[in-house]
């Protein structure tokens, strides 16, 4: 098949899925349909062992489709430039603190607590992962997803502070996540190992690049829609900044997750409200708002069906199952420990740790890094825990974090 009709395929699948979910299930969108699409991947493979023939087609058609270039290179630009939309400027301003502890520093730390345990877990499932190997799968397992956890948290309607420490978080910590695993990924490529001050060197240096090219992008774009008064041009121009941005970055070795957002903050508080008439942002809004909506249901869709490339057999099952918990356990520690130390400079609210530490979904963004792994005897583990962790992330933790947030 041609990539049109695996394009076709995809959307059919997605449409198929979210009216099912909309008509009989009622799920939150990203969370039915991944259900329904893990459900129909499960059966396949069932039907699979039934009659081989199928099965070899079905994980063919599958094995066509580059989770990490469609999400990475595609994708990832526009949802993040949607999420970023959904913050308040004031609001980030008043957090920035807490986002910044946590995204950097809590994301810091989960990789490397992952890292330890994971080691540990691996030997209890029967193989022997080296520690570099367990430090990649933290870098790419330590940051929340913003297309997961936006999705989820608004509409929770959690307070205000809470629900910015959280998207915003969720929103940088990808970029800081993406240089972590770049940067671990080059080292085992050229035979070395990763010092932490280089790490902490890649992630400033990347981060604070990321953060001048949104801002002049940006502000260019802002300047441009204060001159126009056309949505349709005004549309074209937030798809450019989206991908412009995004690419601009990247060519130049800075992060492309950190440009966009920064870009995507600019335009929906201030693009917004100074460029454009009422009309212009209606159409703004509902134009980015379905478009956010199609692409969240479509990864979560290429999620479920994903499981037909898994791994066979059972070598790594256990092993899988174990990182489950101690994704959790990293998460724990380093929000717990984050938190307590910014409560010496930044008031928070009780119950903050609960809810950052169960709202923190991993979605694509982690599956995309570890499909990226090049071909090799540990790149099979650390696919199949990742899509344990998210599994269990969107299911399990995504359809139970609003009972913790009305806690509260």
């Amino acid at each position: 098949m041609g990539l049109f009709e695996i394009t076709t395929l995809v959307i059919v699948l997605t449409a198929a899925f979210s009216y099912l979910n909309c008509r009989y299930i009622r799920l939150p969108t990203t969370v039915g349909v991944m259900a329904i699409s893990l459900t129909l991947s499960l059966a396949l493979l069932g039907l699979g062992e039934i009659w081989p023939a199928f099965r070899i087609s079905a994980t063919e058609l599958i094995s066509h489709i580059d989770f990490n270039r469609t999400l990475l290179q595609g994708m990832l630009a526009f949802l993040l430039f949607a999420g970023a939309q959904h913050v308040q400027l004031d609001e980030l301003r008043r957090e920035l603190m807490p986002v910044t502890f946590l995204a950097v520093i809590g994301t810091i730390v989960s990789m490397f607590i992952i890292a330890a345990l994971a080691l540990l877990a691996m030997r209890a499932g029967g193989f022997h992962l080296p520690f570099v190997w367990c430090l990649l799968f933290g870098a790419l397992v330590s940051p929340t997803d913003p297309v997961a956890v936006i999705g989820v948290m608004r509409k929770l309607h959690a307070p205000a502070a809470l629900e910015t420490q959280i998207a915003g978080e969720s929103l940088f910590n990808d970029g800081v996540g993406i240089v972590l695993f770049s940067v671990i990924l080059t080292d085992i490529g050229g035979g070395g190992s990763p010092s932490l001050i280089h790490i902490a060197e890649m992630v400033v240096g990347q981060s604070f690049g990321g953060i001048i090219i949104g801002l002049l992008t940006g502000l260019l774009v802002n300047a441009m829609l204060k001159r126009v008064d056309d949505y349709k041009v005004e549309l074209l121009l937030s798809i450019a900044l989206a991908m412009g941005s995004y690419v601009a970055a990247n060519l130049l070795r800075l992060s492309g997750p950190i440009a966009v957002v920064v870009a995507g903050l600019l335009i929906g508080n201030q693009g917004r409200i100074s460029g454009m008439a009422e009309a212009s942002r209606q159409n703004f809004d509902t134009f980015w708002e379905l478009l956010d909506e199609i692409l969240n249901a479509v990864l979560f869709v290429l999620i479920g069906l994903e499981v037909l490339a898994m791994p066979r057999g059972h070598t790594y099952l256990i092993a899988a199952i174990l990182c489950v918990p101690v994704a959790l356990i990293a998460r724990i520690v380093s929000v717990a420990g984050t938190v307590k130390l910014l409560r010496f400079w930044h008031p928070m609210r009780p119950g903050t740790i609960r809810v950052l530490t169960w709202g923190g979904l991993r979605g694509g963004l982690s599956m995309a890094m570890a499909l990226a792994i090049p071909h090799g005897e540990y790149r099979e583990p650390i696919i199949l825990a990742t899509y344990a962790i998210v599994v269990f992330s969107i299911l399990i933790q995504g359809l139970t974090v609003g009972q913790i947030v009305k806690r509260l």
